[in-house]
């Protein structure tokens, strides 16, 4: 029995007593936020951490999940008092002056009821000792009579405020503490459109970037080979074409050779633009192009792929080179023996998670590692993120590792 009121009553005591040494802390504190506060940005910010430390503390003694945040305050120069009064997440933020007004009642409760029961055994076993020195129930203690008939008293209220009192104390508290300190539906809104901006913003210079490595890489892919090649056979059919008349036979040798010139040149273009976009995505779909990467790969590739619908070509593309590069990764780094391609269509999103029994401690990295792991990854999360996508990497060191991918279709 008493186990069970000391778990109701001691976390509830803890956290009003917490609450009122941070009221205290904001009381004395109070006189130099309101004197410098307009000139000082960093105390109206803290006002506002103060209010969103005191909204988790309340969600988490109640049991729910992370409550909103105010958004943070209002960047601001020294005095610039319009600004200040403009921040709805400050003037919020302002209702926490009240906690120093009801906490004093609550601090005695929640004193009290931890400590009552306690004085209680000692004064009624102690009054002897020092007679009219010991009090149960505010009263002086001068005979075996009071010391036995307050104490057990005292024992039960007490147990009283532990058990029921000082928790519905601390619930009222924390509810109110949500209530009051609660970001209006607007600034939620508004909160949320600004982190979708600023990863917005981050997405698109990854993809910036992104594409424009990919530029160099075509232009250096087309300089280094395929012009190459060509620069190569002009100048053979050139040689060819003057020594025609003298000599056919060298002339028809160096035909045969433009002629494979020709050829490798092609094929080299047609590896160029297959980094581009694959032509077995335009010839078999995503399904036939993921299973022949998986057909290729040297080691064992389970394929479990589920109805995926109509998927746009950006969506196929991006999901081909994540399986591409994946399995490429783990054939080179992973030491693996067995790779798990799955793919589902999840409402209006595509999910792609690939996972392999290597060693782990894969990283996404703008530059590759000693062993060359990470930039591939790096490459792969802007692809990603360039339409609109999430990509999420679990690799512990001794493995396994997953990378999962989702790609919005709609």
């Amino acid at each position: 029995m008493l186990s069970k009121i000391w778990s109701r009553g001691g976390p509830a005591a803890g956290y009003l007593v917490i609450r009122h040494l941070k009221s205290f802390a904001l009381l004395v504190s109070l006189p130099i936020g309101v004197l410098f506060g307009w000139a000082v940005p960093g105390l109206t910010a803290a006002l506002v951490e103060l209010a969103n430390s005191e909204r988790y503390a309340a969600a988490g003694y109640l049991g729910r999940s992370k409550a909103e945040p105010l958004p943070s305050a209002l960047s601001r120069r020294t005095g610039d008092v319009v600004t200040l009064f403009k921040d709805r997440s400050f003037r919020r933020s302002l209702r926490c002056l009240l906690m120093p007004v009801v906490m004093i009642p609550e601090l005695v409760v929640a004193i009290v009821s931890v400590v009552g029961a306690p004085s209680a055994v000692l004064s009624m076993l102690l009054w002897k000792v020092e007679s009219g020195s010991a009090s149960l129930m505010g009263l002086d203690v001068t005979s075996w009579g009071q010391a036995l008939t307050l104490g057990p008293l005292q024992v039960l209220v007490s147990l009283g405020l532990l058990g029921w009192v000082t928790p519905a104390l601390a619930k009222g508290h924390a509810r109110a503490v949500l209530t009051m300190l609660e970001p209006s539906q607007e600034q939620l809104e508004t909160a949320k459109l600004e982190q979708r901006v600023e990863e917005l913003t981050k997405s698109r210079a990854g993809a910036v970037d992104s594409h424009g490595a990919e530029l160099r890489r075509i232009e250096r892919d087309l300089h280094d080979g395929t012009q190459a090649q060509l620069v190569s056979l002009a100048m053979r059919i050139g040689i060819a074409k003057q020594t025609m008349a003298d000599d056919p036979e060298k002339a028809a040798k160096l035909l045969d050779d433009a002629r494979d010139g020709a050829e490798q040149a092609m094929t080299e273009l047609r590896g160029v633009l297959r980094t581009m976009y694959p032509p077995i995505l335009a010839d078999r779909g995503l399904v036939g192009a993921v299973s022949a990467l998986a057909a290729r790969c040297p080691l064992p590739v389970e394929l479990r792929i589920g109805e995926l619908g109509e998927v746009p070509a950006a969506v196929e593309a991006a999901a081909y080179f994540v399986v591409a590069e994946s399995l490429t990764n783990i054939t080179k780094h992973s030491a693996a023996g067995h790779v798990d391609i799955q793919f589902e269509r999840r409402g209006s999103e595509l999910y792609l998670a690939v996972t392999d029994d290597g060693i782990g401690g894969a990283r996404v990295s703008e530059q590759s590692d000693l062993l060359g792991r990470g930039s591939g990854l790096h490459g792969m999360l802007h692809r990603v993120q360039a339409i609109d996508g999430h990509m999420e990497l679990s690799s512990p060191i001794g493995g396994p590792t997953t990378v999962e991918v989702i790609l919005p279709c709609g």
